[in-house]
């Protein structure tokens, strides 16, 4: 699961790097504990610019039929396994798919009466792109863009941390999950071994278990006991 993350990018880095158009009119602001039905950046396929735009969606993908934005809280991710045949994102997954820019996830860990948070993110800094859907949903002024982010089994040592990560999607994966038709069999197979051992698996202090705290801070290595195999069942906020 992936309930709390990282993106800190601008707009101007964000479009260098999808080689995007900026329909984000500005909104994009670096948040270090993204929360469900905040404001996000998403880069998706436009119609009407006729190429990849850098948008803002709240995160929590609401469908058409969602008769309140609350719904949308309990839809921050989707699971591979069944995205395909959900009622709320087979319609997605076919047309509107998005990759959600960012640094870095959190996920947190028993040990005894204690929650250790860890943060998921590449060792050299690089960026990540979660794979994601998108919607829009309401009328006229009150139409907004959500989406969501898909999860997968876990692999490799963050099988420690949480049975279950995002879809992380390298590079040369960015432009098939955006186009590439639905029943391609490569658009839900699991993360390249290189992607996932580049990873850090980072501890980090329990301020970050807080949504109302931001900043660099969060990020920043506190020391932990190792991971292993004397650790309790993991554990996520959300």
């Amino acid at each position: 699961m992936c309930g709390r993350y990282a993106t800190t990018r601008s707009s101007a880095d964000l479009t260098a790097l999808f080689e995007a158009v900026d329909d984000s009119g500005g909104g994009i602001a670096p948040a270090y504990n993204v929360a469900p039905t905040d404001p996000v950046p998403i880069v998706r396929l436009s119609r009407s610019l006729g190429s990849r735009a850098l948008s803002i969606a709240r995160w929590g993908l609401l469908p058409v039929w969602a008769k309140a934005p609350a719904v949308g809280s309990r839809m921050i991710n989707a699971r591979v396994e069944s995205v395909a045949t959900s009622p709320a994102y087979a319609r997605p997954f076919v047309s509107r798919r998005c990759l959600v820019p960012a640094d870095g996830w959190y996920e947190w860990v028993r040990r005894g009466s204690r929650r250790q948070p860890y943060f998921m993110t590449a060792a050299d800094g690089a960026p990540l792109a979660f794979a994601g859907l998108w919607g829009p949903w309401g009328e006229g002024e009150a139409r907004r863009l959500t989406c969501t982010v898909l999860t997968t089994a876990a692999v490799g040592d963050l099988a420690a941390v949480h049975d279950r990560m995002p879809l992380l999607l390298a590079p040369d994966r960015w432009a098939a999950w955006l186009q590439a038709p639905a029943d391609d069999p490569a658009l839900l197979s699991p993360p390249p071994a290189a992607l996932v051992e580049a990873l850090e698996i980072r501890p980090v202090g329990p301020a970050v278990g807080n949504v109302r705290n931001d900043g660099p801070g969060l990020v920043a290595p506190v020391a932990a006991p190792p991971l292993g195999s004397s650790a309790a069942p993991p554990l996520t906020l959300f």
